[in-house]
């Protein structure tokens, strides 16, 4: 609280600022920041719920999101006002957005014509599978010169095509030319910009990059993609860069102010962290864990399993700057798992508590495979498993083997990125709300064996939606010249144990991660000739059939006592 009450007394001192909103999956956060010392004022957060309708499937409701940042928005200027600080200083506002969540509304009613679709889920598998089985050689890599992706239930394009299929009014909305897609980011901007009275219709470089539908080299919609997926271009919104005005802000205690920035989340915690030199790299450990390197100029497509992807683009006539990505499905949602699933802890605090207590997993592993595996194997099929149980495992090991799990599961993907660039990355630059749990940041840098440098400013991902609005032409309040950036205050976690148990300890989880493979497909079992069978294994037919003959002959002779 005191430097809240000296931000408050240094009030004439403050100079302009720069909000950001940063919509998650598991919350939405919006932030306030001082453009010439990049210092958190104050923020405000609120939750969002998911709901899981079928097994596998993940929904969010588009006009909770939207209420939650109106909310987090007023309760953010009722503190500044508190505070003393004049919100009219607040000169624009940025957006970044969990990536790849999926929304189909209505132009003409601004009402949405399903809940959004989140990146987690998997209802699209079958169409994954259907899509596959259609390239040469059925290929899942077949896109990917394109849009650096591989064919996956992960991004957008298949998520749209499902609603396209599966939803009646999504379908007629298409058909009567009402119907707008978009990502997170595109329904805030249209909303906040007026909606259906004039709001305006746009994503940024790094959100339309993660749809499948958007070609990275010539930076915009690719007529092939949308034919290969059969959707319409003129639902898609207009591609801008990451750092320009968008439009204003029509209502609310920030009515007039500029919307100038716009990154999908993992793209702004790079840009939060000061990563703009060629072969720096972040690790944001949110509902998912997300490792970016950039890469430049130029796009460089993996061989090991990563992403190729838009990692920012500050200005409209500035270059596009790429990255590598490795994308890990579960990490902060293996926590709220324990916790609503399992009841083992009550609050995320708790986990580092439970799993400190013991030290150790005692041979426990966890692959949290709840959305299949996403970076280096892209598996869809794979499921969640818990492996070397023994009497003498508890709750305290189990919570100490999810902790591993995010660090083994980043490990996988630094090797990656390290075997694709060649140039091993000697530290890691860490952020994102995991990262306040310092049991697991001293567990990454033992497993990764190089240290874990963490700012001590967490919200990096806000603080890169900040900068990208505050630079943008026109606003001008933010330099992103090298020698402007402010000096990031940081702790280093170094490596306490020795190599060999850390490598003993990775090879289990590998081998653990094979047993998580190929559990749930949604093809029927074959045999061989494309028919089906339950007698296609000779000894499983003989004792399907014996079996039930001796229950028909068990049931005769009961009938005949």
């Amino acid at each position: 609280m005191n430097s809240r009450m000296a931000a408050s007394s240094s009030r004439v001192m403050l100079g302009p600022l720069v909000a950001a909103i940063d919509q998650g999956t598991s919350s939405t956060r919006f932030l306030v920041f001082n453009a010439k010392t990049a210092e958190l004022l104050s923020h405000h957060q609120v939750e969002i719920n998911q709901s899981f309708p079928k097994e596998g499937w993940v929904e969010e409701d588009p006009k909770e999101i939207l209420q939650s940042v109106y909310e987090c928005m007023e309760r953010t200027c009722e503190k500044l006002t508190q505070l003393n600080i004049d919100i009219s200083n607040i000169k624009a506002i940025g957006v970044t957005n969990q990536r790849e969540t999926t929304l189909v509304w209505d132009k003409e009613t601004g009402e949405p014509l399903y809940n959004a679709i989140v990146w987690l889920d998997l209802r699209t598998q079958s169409t994954v599978e259907r899509l596959i089985n259609k390239t040469p050689g059925r290929n899942k890599n077949h896109l990917k010169h394109k849009t650096g992706l591989p064919i996956s239930t992960y991004f957008s394009a298949v998520k749209l095509r499902w609603l396209m299929d599966n939803v009646d009014e999504v379908a007629e909305a298409v058909l009567t030319h009402r119907a707008m897609f978009g990502t997170i980011d595109s329904w805030l901007i249209w909303c906040l910009t007026g909606g259906k009275s004039g709001g305006v219709h746009c994503t940024d470089v790094t959100n339309a990059s993660r749809t499948m539908l958007f070609n990275i080299h010539t930076l915009d919609w690719d007529p092939e993609l949308c034919k290969y997926f059969d959707i319409p271009m003129e639902i898609l919104p207009k591609v801008r860069s990451s750092s320009e005005i968008y439009g204003l802000m029509k209502s609310g205690s920030l009515s007039g102010i500029p919307i100038s920035g716009c990154l999908g989340d993992q793209s702004a915690a790079l840009v939060g962290q000061m990563c703009f030199q060629e072969g720096q790299a972040k690790n944001t450990y949110g509902t998912g864990c997300f490792l970016l390197r950039n890469t430049g100029a130029k796009p460089v497509m993996s061989e090991h399993g990563l992403l190729t992807t838009v990692a920012y683009k500050l200005g409209r006539d500035k270059p596009a700057c790429y990255a590598l990505e490795g994308s890990v499905a579960i990490a902060g949602a293996v926590v709220r798992w324990l916790k609503d699933n399992l009841g083992i802890i009550q609050t995320s605090t708790e986990l580092e508590k439970l799993a400190a207590s013991v030290g150790t997993s005692y041979g426990c592993y966890f692959v949290p495979a709840f959305s299949g595996l996403y970076a280096p194997y892209w598996e869809p099929s794979a499921r969640g498993i818990i492996c070397g149980l023994t009497q003498f495992t508890n709750k305290s090991h189990l919570a100490f083997a999810a902790l591993e799990a995010v660090c083994f599961q980043t490990r996988e993907i630094l090797d990656a990125m390290n075997q694709d660039s060649g140039i091993p990355l000697t530290q890691l630059q860490v952020d994102g709300g995991m990262t306040s749990n310092r049991l697991l940041m001293q567990l990454q840098a033992d497993i990764l064996c190089i240290p874990v440098v963490k700012p001590s400013m967490p919200e990096t991902t806000a603080l890169g939606a900040a900068m990208a609005a505050g630079a943008a032409e026109g606003v001008s309040v933010w330099s992103l010249r090298p020698e402007d950036l402010s000096e990031v205050t940081s702790e280093k976690f170094e490596p306490q144990i020795n190599p060999e148990e850390s490598e003993f300890r990775y090879a289990r989880w590998k081998k653990a991660v094979q047993r998580a493979m190929n559990w749930e497909t949604t093809e029927p079992i074959s045999n061989g000739n494309g028919e089906t069978s339950i007698f296609s294994s000779v000894p499983l037919g003989f004792y399907i059939l014996g079996s039930m003959l001796m229950l028909i002959g068990a049931k005769y002779i009961a009938g005949h006592k």
